[in-house]
Order: structure tokens, then sequence, then C-alpha cells
């Protein structure tokens, strides 16, 4: 790897890298030396059916091969189906089509503000959760509360009101007439793997029910089947107003959508909001693979087995290095082990024994797994983690 070409020509907005990635196959990543890794990052929980699968892969050719972009002034086949069966999967509404989970919140943050604008110019103001993350986009940064995001991009967009995740009578006391909406993740994936819990997502939903509020979910990471659920909301039966999907929905292709419910869908006109290439034929041809597959292989079911044999592992790694282990969080495979220390160190040498993880904040290191890893992979990951905590406990 060449690092004096890399920080030549490329902008250094993230830290150089410590490896070249050329190759990558199911669960594992290949380097520019073609050292193997177990990949426990799911390019942050993108690749939810790993790396080439050949379903994927030949629905990806048998598009590019018939049309890869037409724009949004006319209607394509693959994107009112995909959004078909997304409404079927999530319940009465409709879908709109974006590229990223930035661009899915910041459509989110828009339906709010033509929410409050319906009912009373002055309702604009968004309660959202301490330690969450939406997003690098203005809007979606301004809607996330961490310094190390927001340090020198001030001033932001007013209007968003920080309050304590799974605290609902903190949420209740920071509404007043002018509160448009409330924003939360079913999952905190960057904030630290912190879950919302049913009682607290049904509160919600009730709160907004009486205030006339938008409840925004942001499905952006726990979405796709991560948690065990197809949205990592679904497990407390709550339903939320519009819902925010990206990362694993394309396995690999950039596509973001937004689904909104039959009530409030028709807030945006032609001309309020669009896209030049959200709901590509050939990205919305990338979900329907990873639908299909997740629906032909049971990935849901599949999360939720692999996710038990995971956590039960970190859990006995949590009481064989008491003093390096705070605590276990999440749910299926998308799990976060909070660390005594910065995980910085542990996650280089992870990485040196051949498994790639990724870092969260709260010194948490975060488990990313593809969902259709298998159970010896697991167990490999289990012993490479084991052997390394052995050499950087306290």
């Amino acid at each position: 790897m060449n690092l004096d070409r890399h920080k030549s020509f490329l902008i250094g907005n993230y830290a150089l890298p410590p490896i070249e990635i050329v190759r990558g196959k199911g669960a594992c990543l290949w380097d520019s030396t073609g050292k193997e890794y177990l990949d426990f990052t799911s390019g942050i929980a993108v690749t939810n059916l790993g790396h080439s699968h050949p379903e994927w892969v030949k629905r990806l050719q048998e598009q590019a091969e018939q049309l890869v972009h037409c724009s949004n002034l006319f209607s394509i086949p693959e994107q009112v189906r995909l959004a078909e069966r997304l409404v079927h999967k999530i319940g009465a509404g409709k879908v709109l089509f974006c590229n990223s989970g930035a661009e899915a919140n910041e459509a989110m943050l828009k339906l709010s503000r033509l929410h409050g604008n319906s009912l009373d110019p002055k309702r604009s103001k968004i309660l959202v959760a301490q330690n969450g993350f939406h997003g690098r986009t203005l809007g979606a940064l301004s809607a996330t509360e961490s310094i190390k995001y927001r340090q020198g991009f001030e001033p932001l967009l007013p209007g968003f009101v920080f309050c304590r995740l799974n605290d609902l009578s903190d949420f209740e006391k920071a509404v007043d007439d002018q509160t448009a909406a409330v924003l939360v993740e079913s999952i905190q994936g960057e904030g630290g793997l912190h879950v919302s819990t049913d009682e607290f997502l049904l509160g919600l939903q009730d709160l907004c029910n009486r205030h006339e509020l938008l409840f925004l979910m942001d499905e952006v990471q726990a979405g796709i089947a991560r948690t065990g659920e197809f949205l990592g909301y679904q497990k407390s039966g709550a339903q939320p107003d519009a819902i925010a999907m990206a990362k694993g929905l394309g396995g690999g292709f950039p596509i973001g959508a937004i689904w909104v419910s039959d009530q409030h869908a028709s807030l945006f006109t032609p001309g309020s909001h669009g896209t030049t290439f959200g709901g590509s034929p050939l990205a919305c041809s990338a979900a329907h693979a990873v639908l299909d597959v997740i629906e032909n292989e049971n990935l849901i079911q599949q999360a939720q087995q692999m996710g038990n044999l995971l956590g039960d592992g970190l859990r006995n790694l949590a009481t064989e290095f008491p003093a390096s282990i705070l605590e276990i969080r999440g749910r299926g495979l998308m799990l976060g082990v909070q660390l005594a220390f910065d995980p910085a160190g542990l996650i280089s040498k992870l990485r040196e024994k051949g498994l790639l993880t990724v870092g969260a904040a709260g010194q948490t290191l975060r488990i990313l797994p593809p969902l259709t890893i298998k159970e010896e992979q697991v167990v490999k990951a289990l012993e490479i983690l084991d052997s390394c905590l052995k050499e950087t406990a306290p």
C-alpha cells in the first residue's frame, strides 16, 4: 500500500488506513498482500449478505445490461415493486427513495417541517436522543449531539432538543407548542449500541399521538434484518409515522429510503423534494436481491441464532475479563462490547490476528458480522478476541 499516494490525492477527512482491501467473499476480506480477514464490520452494517453473494452479483449484472439509470421523470418498475415490498413488511404507507442514510434522515426532517407548518408555522422543534447519530449533512448533523461530529460546523440548524434515551419523562417535559416531531434510533449504532426499550418506544408513540407530533425512526444501521427483526423497532410493537432506511438495504450498492404512513405521505407534493439518483433501476435491483436472499435463506432467523451464539460468547468473555469488559449491549448481529479502555489498541491487535472490527462511542467495540455468518466463523472470532484480550487486559 502506497500511503504517500493516498495522502497526495485523497482529502484527509479519514484517518490513514492501516490496510488496503482488494477482494471479498462471504464473511472474508483480503488485503493487497494476500492476508485474509474475518470481516466483522460488514462495511459498517452494509454488506448484510456478506461480500459478492452470487445472487446479488447476478441481479446487478442482469440489470446493468438492461437499464442502469433513467431518473424519476419516469416510472421505474423495479422501484415501484420495491416500494410495494417495503410497505408489505412495514405497514400501510408510501416510500420515497434516496441514496444514503443521511439523505433519508434529511427527508424525514423535511417531512417534520411540512407537518409542523401544516399545524402552526412555529412548530419546527424536533426532540432527539442524546448520544444518537443521524448523519453528517448539516440537517442530520444538527440532530446529532456529539461534539466530535459537530465541531467546526457551527452554527448548525436550530430547533433540536436533546433528551435522555429511554427516559420518557425527559422527552415529555421537552414538548412545547413549538415541537413538531421526535426522532430516535431503535439501537444507537455510532453512539455505542444502546438499545431503545420496548416500553420507551411505545411510550414515545403515545406521546406523539397525544401532541400531534411525528414519530420518526432512524433504522439506517439497525434495519434490514440485522437485529433479528426486519427493522429493529418492530420488536416493540410500536408504529412510527416515518422510518429511515439505508446501509444494508442495498447490500453494498448505495440506496436509502423513507417509509411514511398513509396519514402523512401526502405532505410531500410534486416539487417538494427530489433526488437525481434515488431509486434507480440498478439500486432497486440490488435491494430486491437483498430482500430475496433474506427471505430465501431465512436470514432474520439466522441473525437471531448467530446473534445468540455470539452474544453468549461475548458475555462469557465479560466474565473472564471483568476488568476489561464492562457491558455487552445490542441485539441480533448488532452487538457492542463496552471496554474499560480505549478500543483502538484492541482493534489493531484483532486486525493483526485476522479479525476486523470497528469502534463506537463510549469506548465500545462494535461487532457487525454479515447475516450469513457461519457458526465456525463466530467461534473463530471469539477465539481471536479472547487471545487479544489476554494481551491487552489491564
